[in-house]
């Protein structure tokens, strides 16, 4: 299984008849039926899956530097052990409850539930075995092993008994199983070994569990820095030390993935921050949904932890290799740029780069000339938005500043320039969206530590996720207050964005400042039926707004043209439209990095649309929305913000898309478009049966590769 799993990874990669996925044609349907057979739409879990395959043939791509090979092994687990805490938790809380009610593709909970499974056998054999039989002897070659401690010479050996005596041993705690000790708790995501221990007096028989601390990365580097050994063995080879006078037997690795999605009431919340905080404290305990042991495992134990755990079967994934292959992450810090992507230092944008080194310009003059277009991570984040946020809490001028803040990094400014511009007596104002998934402990931290500084911090609002990513700067001008704004696709985040691409907008433009006053009084206090008249705004104005563009295309026939980029299209009735303009005519590119529930290459149906995805060194995160005729006088309409076109960002969250006017940047969004659609490198094409192919083609156009020259050449 594994065997043919990778052998399909590597036919797509190289560009031969291999495709990823499992085809799920529709040969069967007339033409007439498919308007309305769920078979139009693809199913969104599964989709997703096709996402972390096109992630894994990255590291089955011999073109791909080793090291960084490596990295999607790591990201690919990672996003699995996400997928099984909140896609298979959620449909295994459905199936709980006893809900029937199908998806749009027509699938049960407990029919998706197999299916992923089945898919996921395949994926996860797929990436042992391209970790164990090519990337571990490629790596040997190259002077990075992989070894094991039975296989380690006596001076290796002794330093390896001291490190773990010095930094293991006193923090290991054996929890024991017998009739005074009931099984212990095991944490989300934490490695652990079965051990069976036998009393040589008695006879006795026992189980323990060894939780494998994470005071260390998951593979040791030996003093030579080459050799990295998997941590759970340190601590097996010692395993006597540990259970003194005990015969200690067999020992297995294990790994339990819960549920670690947040389920917040929030209309019977009177406090939201402590509930959260409540809520954060019961994920720890949340129903096991996966478990993940060492192949080799006996009968005996396994039974007692699929007992114990609550499990079955269908739960189980034996692995051949070490278990969390995320923990490859620590193997990135290797100084060994030769198998590395070449190094990338963004850019400043030319307006905002001063003649001599280490000039300030004024950002708040230049967007008065102009509105500015910035592109992550080929233009600086540090020197556009952080710059930004930054002149704006030190100019004596600004009087406000209101930002949302969804995620972020421990080494922004961005918080220290609230911090700074409130201390000067600014009204500052934070929306710092407490629910974001994973991020909900840290933007607790973050939101006290603005509030001790007197900035009005607004932690989100009942029933719907604050995602937007817009800042607000109002400043007294000598001709009355004049507004700034930032709205873009990605968090304010430093450090994602080093490698997530997005767009953003810096803008004076006071129709667009008039509409985010009006969007940050809505979230900070009391508003009904608000009115924009620029800003598309979920969960009102996004989806109507949307689904009209695309219909005024269609209006067009054969001349439309529809471009989006997005991260996730999932929504029925939006995908439905754009049905509805394929059989107008209309022309449609999608690039969808991630989940795509639409079916493309349809006859009667799609035909006239386009799907691809680009995959590659840096995340694809931007949002982009171009219809030819979209405007009310035939003109071009480009939009970009944080919405993708799903029934959670247009319906349960607020999320904001700012038209882009300018001729010139609208130029630019072109050209990111246009590079899209021209990667035959990086580009993965979505076919009618639902399986993706990897484009191949004569240019060797890499859109990363692209943008980099591009930015140079913009810059100079």
């Amino acid at each position: 299984m594994g065997d043919g799993a990778l052998r399909e990874l590597t036919d797509a990669v190289n560009g031969s008849s291999g495709a990823l996925g499992v085809a799920r044609p529709v040969d069967h349907l007339a033409p007439e039926m498919l308007a309305t057979s769920p078979d139009r739409f693809l199913n969104r879990e599964l989709s997703w899956l096709d996402f972390d395959a096109r992630v894994l043939a990255l590291a089955a791509n011999p073109d791909v530097p080793l090291l960084e090979r490596l990295k999607f092994v790591a990201i690919f687990s990672q996003n699995l052990d996400e997928f099984f805490q909140v896609r298979v938790a959620g449909l295994k809380d459905q199936v709980a409850a006893g809900i029937s009610t199908a998806t749009a593709d027509g699938r049960s909970a407990s029919r998706q539930l197999r299916e992923i499974r089945e898919r996921l056998l395949d994926l996860t054999a797929a990436a042992e075995a391209l970790f164990a039989d090519e990337l571990v002897p490629a790596l040997a070659a190259e002077g990075i092993e992989f070894c094991a401690y039975g296989d380690l010479d006596d001076v290796d050996r002794a330093w390896v008994d001291d490190m773990f005596i010095e930094r293991i041993f006193p923090v290991l705690t054996p929890l024991a199983v017998d009739p005074g000790h009931p099984f212990p708790y095991i944490s989300d995501l934490s490695l652990s070994l079965a051990v069976v221990v036998t009393d040589p007096v008695t006879g006795d028989r026992r189980f323990a569990r060894l939780k494998v601390p994470d005071l260390l990365p998951r593979f040791v580097a030996l003093p030579d820095g080459r050799r990295h050994l998997p941590l759970e063995q340190v601590i097996s080879a010692h395993l006597g030390s540990l259970f003194p006078g005990m015969d200690v037997g067999a020992h297995y690795a294990f790994r339990v993935t819960r549920n670690a999605d947040l389920t917040v009431e929030e209309e019977e919340a009177d406090d939201l921050l402590e509930t959260i905080e409540i809520e954060l404290r019961r994920r720890r305990f949340g129903r096991a949904v996966r478990l993940e042991v060492d192949d080799d495992v006996t009968a005996e134990i396994l039974e007692l932890l699929i007992d114990e755990l609550d499990l079955t079967e269908a739960d189980l994934y034996r692995c051949r290799g070490p278990i969390d292959l995320g923990g490859l992450f620590s193997l990135l810090d290797i100084d060994r740029p030769d198998l590395k992507d070449p190094s990338w230092g963004p850019v400043i944008p030319a307006r905002l780069a001063g003649v001599e080194p280490g000039e300030t310009v004024d950002i708040f003059s230049v967007l008065r000339d102009g509105d500015l277009l910035v592109h992550h991570p080929y233009e600086s984040f540090s020197g556009t938005v952080e710059e930004f946020i930054r002149q704006a809490s030190i100019d004596p001028s600004v009087l406000a500043i209101k930002l949302t803040l969804y995620r972020t990094s421990s080494d922004t400014s961005i918080i220290q320039s609230l911090v700074r511009a409130a201390e000067r007596g600014k009204q500052v104002a934070a929306l710092v969206e407490l629910k974001a998934r994973f991020d909900e402990k840290k933007n607790i931290g973050w939101a006290r530590q603005l509030e001790q500084a007197g900035v009005h911090v607004v932690y989100g609002l009942m029933g719907l996720k604050i995602h937007t990513k817009t800042t607000l700067v109002v400043r007294d001008e000598p001709d009355g207050l004049h507004t700034y704004c930032h709205i873009g696709t990605g968090n304010y985040n430093p450090r994602t964005a080093r490698f997530y691409e997005d767009v953003g907008l810096l803008t004076a433009d006071e129709a667009v400042g008039a509409d985010l006053v009006q969007m940050f009084n809505l979230l900070t206090g009391f508003a009904r039926d608000p009115h924009f008249d620029r800003l598309l705004v979920s969960p009102r104005t996004v989806r109507p707004g949307i689904a009209e563009l695309i219909a005024a295309e269609a209006a067009h026939g054969t001349a439309g043209r529809i471009v989006m980029k997005m991260n996730s299209l999932a929504d029925p009735s939006l995908i439905d439209a754009l049905y509805d303009a394929s059989r107008a005519g209309t022309h449609i590119d999608l690039v969808v990095r991630g989940i795509c529930c639409l079916r493309p290459g349809v006859p009667g149906l799609s035909e006239n649309i386009r799907v691809r995805s680009i995959v590659g060194r840096f995340l694809e995160h931007s949002r982009v929305y171009h219809f030819a005729h979209g405007g009310s006088d035939g003109d071009a309409v480009y939009y970009i913000g944080s919405a993708d076109l799903m029934p959670r960002n247009l319906d349960r969250r607020v999320e904001a898309l700012v038209p882009v006017l300018d001729p010139e940047l609208q130029a630019r969004l072109a050209e990111i478009l246009d590079v899209n659609l021209a990667d035959d490198r990086l580009a993965w094409s979505l076919g009618p049966d639902s399986r993706w192919s990897r484009v191949r083609g004569e240019t060797g156009s890499d859109t990363h590769v692209r943008f980099q020259e591009l930015a140079q050449a913009r810059r100079r």
